[in-house]
C-alpha cells in the first residue's frame, strides 16, 4: 500500500510553462512533425489576423540551416506598455503567461483566428531558442528566452521606422526529437492564405530556395488549383458571397470526375481539417439543392432517391467563413463546434446554389446526372458485396505489377493514407531499436524511407532497398544509400547488418516465407528485426477487412492476423519476440482515392461500412460522419525478433 499512496503529497501543481513541457500533446497535437508545424501555425496565425483585422499586407517566413524558424508581419506590433497588473511589458506577458491575449475582448480585433492566449506562450515554453522583436512607435524592441524562460530581457534596442513583429524559434529536441516541419506544408499554407486574403504578400525563404504568394483570384481561383489534374464536370466554380447575421460566408464549388470530395474549410482563416458545424451546412446545403432541382427539373422522379453523398461525389468546394467568437475544439483548432456558423453556411450556400442551377441548365443537368450516376452505382456495389466471400488462393509473384503500381503512387505517396507518416507509428518502429548506435540498419520495401528515418540518432547508417526506381529515388531523401533490388534475393551478403527493418508489406507478398528467409539470412547473428503489421482485431472482423482491402488493394494477398505474423516469424528461426500495438485512425475516403483502386470497387468499399454487420462492429471501431465520411481504426502491431547469436 505504501508504494500506492495517494495522500495530500501525491498532489502537485506545475507552475508556469511546466504544464506545456510534460504534455505538449495537450496543447499542440504532438511531439513529431505535426507538433512542430502546429508551432508554426500557431505564430503565423498571430501574423495573419493581423491581415484579418486590415493592418498588415506582408506575412514573411522562413528556415535556415540550423532549423530556425522565422516568422514576420508588417502590422502594427505588439503593444511595448508595461502590463500593470504584472509589472511587466506586454510581449513579456504574451510569451510567458498562459490565457494571455488582445483577443478576449472587441476592439483590436473583430476576426481573429488565434483565441484563446495560449498559441505564442506554447512556442515558447517547446522551443530551445525563442525571440521577440518588435518594432512599434519608431522604436524597436526585443528579447530572447529558452525553454520559456527569460535568456535575454525584452528591452529597446534603438530606433525603428518600420512597424510589426518577428518571432524567431528552434523547436526544443528534447520534445521533438528530430521532427521537422515539412517546408512543403508550411508552402501549402500560405498559399492558401494569399487566396484566402486578398492583397496578401507571402514568400517563404529556406536554404537555397526562395517562393511568394498573392492573389486576387480568391477562393475560385483555390478551388480551381485544388481541381487540377482532374476533368471538370463544369467549367467555373459556383462562387458564393454572403453575410448570414454575424457571419460572412465564402465559397466556391466545383464538381470533377474524381470519386472524392476534396473540402477544405476554414474559420476566420484557420484550417479546419476535420470540418466542424461548417463543413456540415455546407454538405447539407448541396444536398437538398441539388435534389430539389432534380426533383424540379425532372431529372428524378419523387421516388429515387438522390444521396447528399452522391450529390458530394467528385465535388472540390472550398469554403470561408468569418465570425466573431468561434468555439473551436482544442488548441488545435481542427474542428469548429458553432451550431449557428451551420446554419449560416446552409443558408447562404443554398440560397446561391439553387440560383445556379437555375440559371446554368446544362451545366446543372451535368452535376445532377454525376450525382444519379454516382448513386446508381453505388446501389449495384451493394448488390456485389452481397455476393462476396472471403477466399484464398496461391499467388505466383509478378514483380512488374510492384513496379507499375508503387511507380505511380510514388507521386502521391505521403498524401494517399495517413499511416504512412503517422508519427506514433513510425515513433514505435525507430522506438523499438535496440541496436548499437554504429549499427548498420536496412530498411526493405523502403518506399519513401520514412521507417528508416524513424532510426536516425539510433543507428550508425540506414541503407535502403525497394524494387521501384521512384520509391529509391524518393527514399534517398532520407536514408544514407538506396539499393534497387528485389526482396526476394536480397542484393547482399550473408550477415551484413546489424538490423533490418520493415512495414506493411507482408499481406502484399506471396510466398511472404521467401523473403522473411532473405532478411534472417542477410542479419548478422544477433541482430534485430522490427517489422510493423496491420492485422484485424480477431477472427470476427478478419473476413469483413479482407474484403475491404482486397477491393482497394488488388495486391492484398495474405489476410494475416496476428498469430499468423508470430508463426512466419518463429518458423523463419527468429527468437526473442515481442510486440507493441498501436491503434491509427485512417480516413478510408482518402485512403481509397487512388488510381489501383476502380471507381465500382470504392463504392463497394463505402458499402461495406455503411452495412457492416453488427458484430464486426463490435470488435472493430471506426465512425461513419453525418456528411458520410468514414474513419476506421486500424490495429497496427509492431513486432521486435532476433537473429540467435
Amino acid at each position: 500500500m505504501g508504494e500506492n499512496r495517494y495522500d495530500a503529497d501525491s498532489i502537485v501543481v506545475l507552475e508556469g510553462l511546466a504544464a506545456v513541457r510534460m504534455r505538449p500533446a495537450m496543447y499542440v497535437g504532438s511531439t513529431g512533425p505535426d507538433g512542430v508545424m502546429q508551432l508554426v501555425i500557431e505564430v503565423l496565425q498571430n501574423a495573419l489576423d493581423e491581415a484579418l483585422a486590415g493592418e498588415a499586407t506582408e506575412v514573411h517566413v522562413s528556415l535556415d540551416a540550423d532549423d530556425v524558424w522565422s516568422v514576420s508581419d508588417n502590422g502594427r506590433g505588439i503593444p511595448v506598455d508595461i502590463h500593470k497588473p504584472t509589472g511587466l511589458r506586454i510581449p513579456e506577458v504574451l510569451v510567458t503567461e498562459l490565457h494571455a491575449g488582445g483577443k478576449f475582448r472587441e476592439g483590436a480585433y473583430r476576426l481573429p483566428g488565434g483565441l484563446h492566449g495560449v498559441g505564442l506562450t506554447c512556442v515558447n515554453a517547446l522551443s530551445a531558442t525563442f525571440e521577440l522583436e518588435v518594432c512599434r512607435e519608431g522604436g524597436r524592441w526585443a528579447g530572447r528566452w529558452a525553454a520559456g524562460k527569460a535568456v535575454q530581457p525584452f528591452v529597446r534596442l534603438g530606433h525603428s521606422d518600420r512597424t510589426g513583429t518577428t518571432v524567431r524559434f528552434r523547436a526544443d529536441p528534447g520534445v521533438f526529437g528530430g521532427a521537422r516541419a515539412e517546408l512543403a506544408a508550411v508552402e501549402r499554407w500560405l498559399r492558401c492564405q494569399s487566396w484566402l486574403t486578398s492583397g496578401l504578400s507571402c514568400r517563404l525563404r529556406s536554404p537555397g530556395a526562395e517562393v511568394s504568394f498573392s492573389s486576387d483570384e480568391g477562393i475560385a481561383g483555390f478551388a480551381g488549383w485544388l481541381a487540377e489534374g482532374h476533368e471538370r464536370v463544369h467549367a467555373q466554380p459556383v462562387a458564393v458571397s454572403a453575410t448570414v447575421g454575424t457571419h460572412e460566408v465564402a465559397a466556391a464549388l466545383l464538381w470533377t470526375r474524381a470519386f472524392a470530395e476534396n473540402f477544405q474549410g476554414f474559420v476566420n482563416h484557420v484550417h479546419t481539417p476535420l470540418g466542424g458545424a461548417h463543413a456540415d451546412g455546407l454538405r447539407a446545403a448541396v444536398g437538398h439543392a441539388l435534389t430539389r432541382y432534380a426533383r424540379e427539373a425532372r431529372l428524378i422522379d419523387s421516388t429515387e432517391p438522390l444521396e447528399t453523398n452522391d450529390a458530394l461525389e467528385g465535388l472540390v468546394a472550398v469554403l470561408s467563413v468569418r465570425m466573431p467568437d468561434p468555439h473551436f475544439e482544442g488548441q488545435t483548432k481542427t474542428r469548429l463546434l458553432d451550431a449557428p456558423a451551420g446554419r449560416a453556411v446552409e443558408s447562404a450556400v443554398g440560397a446561391a446554389l439553387a440560383v445556379w442551377l437555375r440559371a446554368n441548365p446544362s451545366d446543372a443537368a451535368a452535376v445532377v446526372g454525376r450525382a444519379i450516376e454516382a448513386g446508381r452505382a453505388r446501389l449495384a456495389s451493394r448488390r456485389a458485396s452481397e455476393r462476396a466471400r472471403y477466399e484464398r488462393v496461391e499467388h505466383l509473384v509478378d514483380k512488374e505489377i510492384y513496379r507499375q503500381q508503387f511507380g505511380i503512387r510514388s507521386k502521391t505517396w505521403h498524401t494517399s493514407a495517413d499511416w504512412i507518416t503517422n508519427a506514433g507509428l513510425l515513433g514505435l518502429h525507430g522506438g523499438s531499436s535496440q541496436l548499437a548506435e554504429d549499427a548498420v540498419l536496412l530498411d526493405v520495401c523502403c518506399g519513401s524511407g520514412v521507417v528508416g528515418a524513424s532510426f536516425r540518432g539510433k543507428v550508425g547508417r540506414i541503407v535502403g532497398l525497394d524494387l521501384t526506381p521512384e520509391m529509391v529515388a524518393l527514399s534517398r531523401q532520407r536514408l544514407d544509400e538506396v539499393v534497387q533490388g528485389d526482396v526476394y534475393d536480397i542484393p547482399f551478403a550473408e550477415a551484413t547488418f546489424d538490423g533490418v527493418c520493415n512495414r506493411e508489406v507482408l499481406h502484399l507478398l506471396p510466398q511472404p516465407e521467401r523473403p522473411l528467409a532473405e532478411i534472417f539470412r542477410v542479419l548478422k547473428p544477433g541482430g534485430q528485426f522490427v517489422v510493423g503489421q496491420w492485422v484485424p482485431f480477431g477472427a470476427i472482423d478478419g473476413p469483413w477487412m479482407f474484403q475491404v482491402v482486397k477491393k482497394k488493394q488488388p495486391l492484398f494477398v495474405n489476410n494475416l492476423y496476428d498469430e499468423d505474423v508470430e508463426a512466419l516469424l518463429k518458423n523463419a528461426g527468429f527468437v526473442n519476440l515481442t510486440k507493441q500495438e498501436y491503434l491509427q485512425w485512417e480516413d478510408i475516403d482518402n485512403w481509397i482515392a487512388t488510381w489501383e483502386t476502380p471507381l465500382l470497387h470504392r463504392h463497394q468499399i463505402r458499402d461495406l461500412y455503411h452495412h457492416c454487420p453488427a458484430e464486426v462492429r463490435a470488435v472493430h471501431p471506426f465512425e461513419i460522419s453525418s456528411s458520410g465520411a468514414i474513419r476506421d481504426c486500424w490495429r497496427w502491431v509492431v513486432y521486435s525478433a532476433f537473429k540467435p547469436a
